[in-house]
């Protein structure tokens, strides 16, 4: 998905708008290399199959481009009319054939590509409001897809893995899910080690006279923090340890 298009003129939004792209080829890449009947096998997610995940990323890119139409038109355009509306949308998506699913994502992430490509310098200023109820800018959207698309790829669960997924989009991952630990006050105690990060090498509860510290890879880290996996981690005090809830 080319950006020479695109009538964003920030660099820094640029380079986020490029970094989402090729989440985007990733996703598909892996996507491509299922065969049908593979689809409901199961993703790395409890309780969803890969249809599952391959529904949410082609819905999230649709409610997505809602935000952006709310940026660019200033009519308040949810992405969900509800979270349960939300859930049963993916439990809906997750039965259809797997041609149908293909056709989902494909479509929906070229409805977002477009939206994203079509939106103006100014709007991206504009206010819109998450899934979760926060008012952030348009520009946001870039990393909330960013996000999805690199994570779930792995998620299908058919060779992806963090080590993939760039050193920035790791970094970034890692500040926003110890940040969410922070601010539910579940990061007392607890300290990541990042062994081949030059500017991320601590994460968590700095402060701690004593702290439980995991160690590992940048990959393996974020894989850990995000509840994905515990290969190549070490903890000074558990043989199983397990992350907080990240969302």
């Amino acid at each position: 998905m080319a950006a020479s298009r695109d009538l964003a003129t920030d660099p820094t939004l640029q380079e986020a708008l490029l970094t989402a792209r090729r989440g985007t080829e990733f996703f598909d890449r892996k996507l491509n290399e299922l065969p049908d009947d593979a689809f409901q096998a199961p993703s790395l997610l409890p309780d969803w199959t890969r249809a599952h995940v391959i529904a949410h990323v082609g819905y999230n890119a649709r409610a997505i481009a809602r935000l952006m139409k709310w940026a660019n038109t200033g009519i308040e355009t949810p992405m969900y009319s509800s979270w349960d509306a939300r859930n049963a949308e993916i439990e809906h998506g997750a039965t259809l054939a797997p041609e149908e699913l293909r056709d989902l994502y494909t479509d929906s992430a070229a409805q977002l590509d477009a939206a994203w490509r079509d939106t103006p310098p100014d709007a991206w200023k504009h206010q819109v409001k998450t899934a979760q109820g926060r008012l952030v800018p348009a520009s946001e959207t870039v990393w909330m897809r960013t996000r999805e698309t690199w994570i779930h790829a792995v998620d299908l669960n058919n060779g992806a893995t963090f080590d993939q997924i760039p050193t920035d989009v790791l970094k970034r991952l890692l500040q926003e899910i110890t940040g969410a630990w922070k601010s539910r006050d579940e990061d007392k105690d607890l300290l990541l080690k990042a062994s081949d990060a030059s500017t991320v090498t601590e994460l968590g509860d700095l402060d701690s006279d004593n702290p439980e510290i995991i160690t590992g890879t940048l990959a393996d880290i974020a894989a850990f923090a995000a509840g994905r996996s515990t290969n190549g981690i070490t903890s000074s005090k558990q043989q199983s340890p397990t992350a907080p809830r990240w969302l």
